[in-house]
């Protein structure tokens, strides 16, 4: 009789899909089971692997399934859907899972803890806050632009559009007043939620020991220390720094054949949270640089006299990405460059 080697393991809300398979790939079930039946049937299976496509929820059935002594894989679906026949249904999808799973050259996803995903949803929260807040103010701005009333770009100069709404000899209708009140008192409280968020990340970064060795690269403070303490796989995961980048997505596309290397815009894959963070760390340097004539980093200054501004930025996030993994598996703090006397 044969015997289950690896299951590939469709997941869903309600009605999963299971795929069996021997050592050599041929298919020994397949079957339908209920969110309830999952782990029952899995328990019952020989050890073996069972392989998933990657998302929120597949680290919670990583954990329950490795429980019951089977070995779980997760596969990020774009690799996935390669191996998908003809028909998208969860069948065809489970059977793609178990086939890519057992490729001798497919990447894995590290499967994360309870408190790495509890960690990580203070960022996905402020980063909610922060899409309503923009929300809010542009629905304010857009608004307030048919009474003739216009405000420079930027938060701070919001105030100035909010002093009008409350001003009632503004040209603001007084029809129209009482609505928009309404959206001010919304800012206001995503604000506040906003400022309650951040003290909570700057808590963090000063117990974490990690995300204070973190601190002392130029370019990252509490908030993407934080974060890349909270949402970074180990840095075993990755060889070396330039494979961190790459995860990132702060590494060009390519587009080479022919023995012709082209290389095109920066790939955004992997994690945004964190490449947006680090875009903003090293926007703020640059400009800093720009302004002041100087920097710390003579690797920069050499840079920006030779490459468009926005460039350079993605360069020195690549560059802080590796630093940052070459902290993270080695240990120690920043040193900076020495500057030629």
């Amino acid at each position: 009789m044969l015997e289950v080697n690896i299951i590939g393991l469709d997941l869903a809300k309600n009605v999963f899909q299971a795929h069996g398979a021997d050592a050599s790939g041929i298919a020994l079930f397949r079957k339908k089971l209920r969110r309830d039946q999952v782990l029952r049937f899995l328990a019952e299976q020989p050890t073996c692997t069972v392989a998933m496509e990657a998302c929120a929820s597949s680290h919670y059935w990583a954990r329950e399934i490795s429980g019951l002594g089977h070995s779980v894989r997760l596969i990020a679906p774009g690799y996935v859907k390669p191996f998908v026949k003809r028909q998208k249904n969860d069948a065809a999808d489970a059977e793609a899972i178990c086939e890519a799973a057992q490729r001798p050259t497919m990447r894995f996803v590290a499967v994360k803890s309870e408190e790495q995903q509890a960690a990580a949803i203070v960022f996905r929260v402020r980063d909610l806050v922060v899409r309503q807040r923009t929300q809010t103010i542009n629905a304010i701005r857009g608004h307030l632009a048919k009474f003739g009333m216009v405000a420079a770009q930027g938060l701070f100069h919001v105030a100035k559009l909010l002093a009008a709404i409350e001003d009632k000899g503004s040209a603001v209708p007084e029809v129209a007043r009482s609505i928009l009140r309404l959206l001010v008192e919304q800012l206001r409280s995503l604000d506040e939620k906003m400022a309650l968020l951040d003290r909570e990340i700057a808590r963090r970064a000063k117990e974490d020991t990690e995300a204070r060795r973190l601190m002392t690269i130029p370019g990252i403070g509490p908030i993407t220390a934080t974060a890349l303490a909270a949402l970074a796989p180990s840095a075993q995961t990755f060889k070396r720094g330039r494979d961190f980048a790459a995860w990132l997505g702060l590494t060009p596309l390519q587009r080479s054949t022919g023995g012709k290397q082209k290389l095109g815009e920066t790939s955004r894959m992997g994690e945004r949270t964190l490449r947006r963070l680090l875009i903003i760390g090293a926007s703020a340097a640059v400009r800093w640089a720009m302004r002041k004539g100087k920097s710390a980093d003579p690797w920069l200054m050499r840079i920006l006299g030779r490459k468009p501004p926005m460039l350079v930025i993605v360069a020195l996030a690549n560059k802080t990405a590796r630093i940052v993994w070459a902290l993270m598996a080695k240990g120690g703090t920043y040193r900076a460059p020495a500057v030629a006397g």
